[in-house]
């Protein structure tokens, strides 16, 4: 393969040819914005907030898609660039709740770094909002949709698992949205709750429940936790506060690893000082509906725990 060289915000590089402008700015440390792009994810170019400006063409070009080319000049950051991003960020803003004080996301969101970063905010407007569904029907996921900024990063990481592919985007227009199945609730669907849309949701529309309430990513230590359940070893932080470790939540699952509830709930109960008790779903006439169960139940563990206990009640009295 072949190696392209070209020019970015004044300084040149030179990256394989399979490489788009994005990649290539990211080898001389540039961050260009992305609300929709993630590495390990189809390329659908959504948010339009990567757009950079290319020397002799007249049209801004998404970063996330186009590859370099050779001796082309890049510009990341030019007045026809952030007056671009800055009409996108007002326009998402303009229809996002104004809650950045209390949301779980706050310090996370992609959304609020990058109004940050160019100075946009929040503003009274008569014009439609998107109404405030929230869905808490799973002890696992919170769905927020007037959060929702439809970059379809739930939808295309859930796709990747061939026996899930629960989420899609529904409706059109201003009225389309992320529906689960047949616009069920999480409970009701066939989502069987891996966190995965949760992890690569990019603002708080979708926030693991078990972790909301408990800690903010400023209140104590992060530390990492591969899981052993099975070989894939899915990644894990375990969150602490007051010195406490309080809750778990899952990473993008990169490089194949599909995530599980059964990993996540092993995690909570080897990690966690006072984890939370666990939940199933059980389905009648083919909806779903969650039930407090027990830590073997949920570990798979009942046939083990009774084959152990009968061990233990054949043993001789002087070895018990």
């Amino acid at each position: 393969m072949r190696n392209i060289t070209l020019t970015i915000d004044g300084r040149k590089v030179t990256v394989p040819e399979n490489y788009t402008i994005l990649q290539a700015a990211q080898k001389l440390g540039i961050e260009i914005p992305r609300l929709c792009y993630d590495p390990n994810l189809e390329i659908v170019s959504a948010c339009r907030i990567c757009v950079v400006e290319v020397e002799g063409n007249p049209k801004l070009q998404t970063s996330c898609s186009i590859l370099v080319t050779e001796d082309s000049v890049v510009h990341t950051e030019s007045e026809k660039v952030v007056k671009a991003r800055k009409e996108i960020l007002q326009l998402l803003l303009d229809n996002h709740p104004n809650d950045c004080l209390t949301c779980q996301k706050a310090g996370e969101c992609a959304l609020q770094k990058y109004a940050y970063r160019y100075e946009v905010k929040f503003r009274d407007h008569d014009g439609a909002y998107k109404e405030a569904v929230v869905d808490t029907s799973s002890p696992y996921i919170l769905k927020d949709e007037s959060k929702c900024i439809l970059c379809g990063k739930c939808v295309r990481t859930c796709a990747q698992v061939s026996d899930r592919q629960v989420l899609t985007l529904a409706n059109r227009g201003f009225n389309t949205k992320v529906a689960a199945d047949a616009d069920q609730s999480f409970e009701e669907s066939s989502c069987v709750s891996c966190n995965r849309c949760v992890t690569v949701c990019p603002v708080g529309a979708l926030l693991d429940k078990r972790l909301t309430g408990k800690t903010r990513i400023w209140d104590g230590k992060v530390e990492p936790f591969r899981c052993k359940v099975c070989e894939y070893g899915c990644e894990f932080e375990i969150l602490y506060k007051n010195n406490k470790k309080v809750a778990v939540r899952a990473k993008n699952p990169a490089y194949g690893r599909p995530l599980c509830l059964k990993g996540r709930l092993t995690t909570e109960f080897l990690n966690l000082d006072n984890p939370e008790a666990p939940y199933k779903k059980e389905y009648v006439d083919s909806n779903g509906k969650f039930v407090e169960t027990s830590w073997k139940e949920a570990l798979g563990l009942s046939e083990v725990m009774e084959k152990l206990n009968k061990l233990e009640e054949q043993k001789p009295v002087d070895e018990k």
